[in-house]
């Protein structure tokens, strides 16, 4: 199989050093970057946004990711601030401060609280497709194995100064948009395209940008765009997810007949996958019965080995699995750090300073 490239991007939070508290200086920060790395405004001011280039080979994928965290931490640290890889606020008292652009204060006019609360920061994997067709067939027949990306990645047990008893709350707030979440399959591009301007009229979304699909086709880029992951505060987390995704699209698109899911029950497995991370059983992309993750990712492997082999991943997947499910993912950190602290203080401290220790 050829090895498709792949790409990332990620949002992180931006902090004042002194308190830990979100501060909305995103316009200075991305003003300030003055490297040739992609630094972005997001829906809010507390918030910045980087990628990497799209990549062939791992390493240079975890160079990107190094790389854009080096510039937006550094564009973050000159007007004042850190940048951290936490994908919802821990602290209290947070506030939310739109970035003025018409587009996103249009959705703040036009979804009022659901926007006001959507402060949370992902990591997207684009993966290149040959065509649309291609990708809407890579779109529908990815979907069961996504939950398991979800638990690897989930970096979110805390929300507004509460344990919110999921590992990754930041999916729970973000499948509140009504275009979020597991589709029904789509089959073709036609309906892909019908469906999408149907969602638009009903004013579900304000365009194509806001189909905030589990996985879509992107807007900008010949590539399907799988969006479950939280971001994650180690950068190898971050890359696992990204050469698992791109194994399994290129799988997919040769392979395409999905297992027999509903969307409904779809939603029920990402649940389960952000309620509990890797600490519970996950429900088996094949079976549809719970199973240990380690079996679910076995299973996974044995689905998109071929794939794995021939971008030359599979012995680095294997044993960052292994780190993942041995040492916990970022839920667990962020647990581990509270609990021999009991300062939620602390837990952004910690996040903080492994975000800066990733690119320095």
């Amino acid at each position: 199989m050829p090895v498709r490239k792949v790409g990332v991007e990620e949002e992180l939070m931006l902090v004042a050093p002194e308190t830990g508290m979100l501060t909305g200086i995103s316009r200075s920060a991305v003003s300030a970057n003055e490297t040739d790395v992609e630094v972005g405004e997001e829906l809010f001011l507390q918030q910045i946004e980087t990628s990497t280039a799209p990549c062939e080979r791992a390493e240079d994928l975890l160079a990107g990711l190094r790389a854009g965290r080096r510039a937006v931490g550094e564009a973050a640290a000159a007007a004042g601030a850190r940048a951290v890889a936490m994908a919802t606020p821990v602290l209290g008292g947070e506030r939310e401060d739109f970035t003025p652009t018409p587009r996103y204060l249009g959705i703040r006019a036009g979804y009022g609280e659901l926007a006001r609360q959507s402060m949370v920061c992902g990591m997207h994997v684009h993966v290149d497709v040959a065509s649309e067709e291609e990708g809407v067939r890579v779109v529908d027949g990815i979907r069961p194995w996504l939950p398991l990306l979800l638990a690897v990645s989930a970096n979110s047990p805390y929300w507004q100064g509460r344990d919110t008893g999921h590992a990754s709350w930041r999916s729970q707030v973000w499948n509140r948009w009504p275009t979020a979440g597991a589709a029904q399959p789509f089959e073709d591009v036609a309906t892909y395209r019908a469906v999408s301007e149907q969602m638009i009229g009903w004013g579900a979304a304000l365009d194509q940008g806001m189909l905030y699909f589990d996985v879509r086709l992107a807007e900008r880029y010949p590539t399907v765009e799988i969006r479950v992951a939280d971001v994650c505060t180690d950068p190898e987390d971050a890359l696992l997810v990204a050469l698992v995704a791109r194994a399994l699209v290129t799988t997919v698109a040769a392979d395409p007949m999905p297992p027999p899911w509903r969307a409904d029950l779809l939603r029920v497995a990402s649940w389960r996958a952000a309620r509990h991370g890797l600490s519970a059983d996950l429900l088996h992309p094949v079976t549809s019965a719970p199973a240990p993750p380690g079996r679910v990712f076995d299973a996974t492997v044995e689905h998109v080995r071929p794939a794995l082999e021939d971008a030359g991943d599979l012995d680095l997947v294997r044993a960052s699995f292994d780190r993942v499910l041995s040492g916990g993912n970022g839920a667990t950190r962020q647990h581990r750090s509270f609990e021999s602290t009991g300062s939620l203080r602390a837990v952004v401290e910690d996040l903080a300073a492994r975000t800066e220790a990733s690119w320095a």
